[in-house]
């Protein structure tokens, strides 16, 4: 089958011809319909990801598709079902997993880090019985395979972890795939989403998707300022969706006091381990959470928020292309040149 690979961390990336994958007692094997490129799969390359142990490497973590095989262990599922699963898929039977928190899992399955991914035409996929998700009639791949990580990981950042409630103003610091999801998962729900970004197109899709207000923080010279200055004492709820020192701490900044911050956006490279200003944190009995991934159990709730419309994911959805274009679309991930999400829908035959 044919495949994107790297054979060392920032090297070439290629489409390949690589070995069927094998069905997993325990798992399955997915004929790949949609799959998402991702910013996390960039990291994956550059070698900021410390799962990817072996090389040759096919990354790829976000996708949709039709079960092709599954393994004498799985009962739950069939050749023919049409399903996605969360890029952190939990084992189902450690600590975390029992406590309810399988994006947490001690032995956690990553499609495209702790094995080869989904920029291929079919994927091999473990504890398909705790994970695997079936998708609605009404749901089209490329919208489902857009759920898989960036939609899913705002979802829990914003409910779960941000609790939001109606009415609230919420600050989303990064308008990338997961801050416009963000944006609009906040919407859905009720809350008053403030976008900021350096960049007018992803801001203007924002407002398409429900931003209140949008500020270029390239135009601004103190967002946090600014952001108080919309909501009269600043927002009840900020999320870094970018994952940067900068955005990080105007996040943080840009809250009322007893107010909630959520890290979303993976800070790696130089980016990493960032002195934050945690005087406000104390003053200000400031709460600070991370937020990573979506559990399986978590789906039915965002898939109704999608299937009946309040949630616009189709939206998110700015671009499609072919498997032999994903190798120069991924290499340029780090450039923020993409608005929305772009989704390989040709996986060829």
């Amino acid at each position: 089958m044919q495949a994107v690979t790297f054979s060392e961390f920032r090297g070439p990336i290629s489409l390949s011809d690589v070995p069927e994958p094998e069905c997993p007692a325990d798992g399955a094997v997915i004929e790949v319909r949609a799959t998402g490129l991702c910013r996390s799969d960039w990291h994956g390359w550059q070698g900021h990801d410390a799962d990817i142990k072996d090389l040759p490497h096919v990354p790829g973590h976000e996708f949709a598709g039709v079960v092709a095989e599954v393994g004498c262990e799985v009962r739950h599922w069939k050749a023919g079902d049409q399903v996605t699963m969360p890029f952190v898929a939990g084992c189902g039977r450690c600590v975390e997993c029992a406590a309810g928190h399988p994006q947490v899992c001690d032995d956690q399955f990553q499609p495209g880090f702790t094995a080869w991914g989904s920029f291929a035409q079919r994927v091999a996929v473990r504890y398909a019985d705790f994970n695997l998700i079936r998708l609605p009639e009404e749901l089209d791949f490329a919208t489902a395979a857009s759920l898989g990580c960036r939609m899913a990981t705002s979802y829990r950042a914003v409910t779960a972890q941000g609790q939001l409630h109606p009415g609230e103003w919420v600050a989303v610091h990064g308008c990338g795939g997961v801050g416009l999801a963000a944006v609009a998962i906040a919407a859905a729900l009720g809350g008053r989403p403030i976008a900021v970004d350096i960049r007018d197109k992803p801001l203007e899709l924002a407002r398409k998707l429900g931003a209140e207000h949008t500020l270029n923080a390239g135009e601004v010279d103190d967002v946090p300022a600014a952001i108080r200055q919309l909501t009269g004492r600043g927002a009840d709820l900020s999320l870094d969706a970018l994952g940067s020192r900068v955005t990080a701490t105007n996040s943080i900044l840009s809250l009322r006091k007893r107010g909630r911050h959520v890290q979303v956006g993976l800070l790696a490279g130089d980016q990493a381990n960032p002195p934050l200003p945690m005087g406000p944190v104390v003053a200000n009995e400031l709460e600070i959470v991370g937020s990573h991934g979506l559990a399986a159990r978590s789906y039915p709730e965002l898939l109704d928020l999608v299937v009946t419309g309040r949630l616009p994911a189709a939206k998110l959805v700015t671009r499609t292309l072919a498997l032999s274009q994903a190798p120069a679309a991924l290499e340029t991930l780090n450039d923020f040149g993409e608005v929305g999400v772009a989704v390989v829908t040709d996986l060829g035959s």
